[in-house]
């Protein structure tokens, strides 16, 4: 993965324009193909920011946004893989990391847009004091998240993280305390929050299943120093850098910032610039 400037993606993209130009061949994309970008998102906060974006500052820069929403976080990166989309709106550097570790993507991401704190929620107890002998903590199974929801717990004294570079997942970690956890693909935690004492859950999940970072997580993950901000990520090469560098800094914009800072108002969404 690299990380790259708008400035930079639009100047590769304009240069290859001309280079197209100067070659006389002939392209198969019309200009609507280039200037319409085809972007998987999860439903919230990523989907409804992408949306503002198409309806009030899309048209103005040329571009047009048809919005694919996905509630996994494996499918947007294989659709993006194989060209189902242009680029994705969904995750964090560190899943991104893992992810193209893993399956062996090429992707590019952009900057920092906004951190989703984690929370610990339970709809059994008030505080994580009443945690029971031989109770259940749910976490999500995939492993980026996995990790900043164990460094959260550990934070609470619940788990010790071991030294190093290792992994951090449930199986390299010490709990502190008699209790089990339960794996759970992330959008299934709030759904699923009846079954456990407690679970620490993503942000965009906890709001699409009602719940509120500040009014119902009884543990927020503080957003100093996080390395967990979400970008936009599209494929290496792309035939559509013109229209990705624009909605890279469409992301970035002072609309934006204001429409995430008025829309989460409790903080379950930040701007990261």
């Amino acid at each position: 993965m690299r990380h790259r400037s708008v400035a930079a993606l639009a100047l590769a993209a304009v240069a290859s324009l001309g280079l197209a130009a100067c070659s006389g061949g002939s392209t198969s994309s019309t200009p609507s193909d280039v200037n319409t970008l085809k972007v998987g998102a999860t439903p919230s906060p990523h989907a409804k920011i992408l949306n503002y974006i198409n309806d009030n500052l899309a048209a103005d820069a040329g571009i047009k946004l048809e919005v694919v929403e996905y509630t996994d976080y494996v499918q947007p990166n294989t659709a993006l893989n194989d060209g189902e989309l242009d680029a994705n709106f969904y995750q964090t550097v560190p899943y991104l990391e893992n992810a193209e570790k893993q399956a062996g993507y090429d992707f590019e991401a952009g900057a920092g847009i906004h951190l989703e704190p984690l929370g610990i929620f339970s709809n059994k107890h008030q505080s994580l004091d009443e945690l029971p002998d031989g109770g259940t903590i749910g976490i999500i199974s995939d492993t980026s998240n996995q990790s900043r929801a164990l460094q959260l717990l550990a934070t609470q004294g619940l788990v010790s993280i071991p030294e190093g570079d290792g992994d951090v997942n449930i199986n390299t970690v010490t709990k502190l305390k008699n209790f089990d956890f339960r794996e759970v693909e992330g959008p299934q935690l709030v759904r699923s929050l009846d079954d456990f004492d407690y679970a620490v859950i993503n942000g965009n999940f906890a709001q699409e299943g009602g719940k509120s970072i500040s009014s119902d997580a009884l543990v927020v993950e503080s957003p100093v120093d996080n390395p967990a901000v979400n970008v936009l990520v599209w494929k290496d090469g792309s035939n559509k850098a013109e229209a990705i560098a624009k909605l890279e800094e469409l992301l970035h914009s002072p609309e934006v910032k204001q429409y995430i800072e008025q829309t989460w108002p409790d903080g379950s969404v930040i701007p990261a610039f």
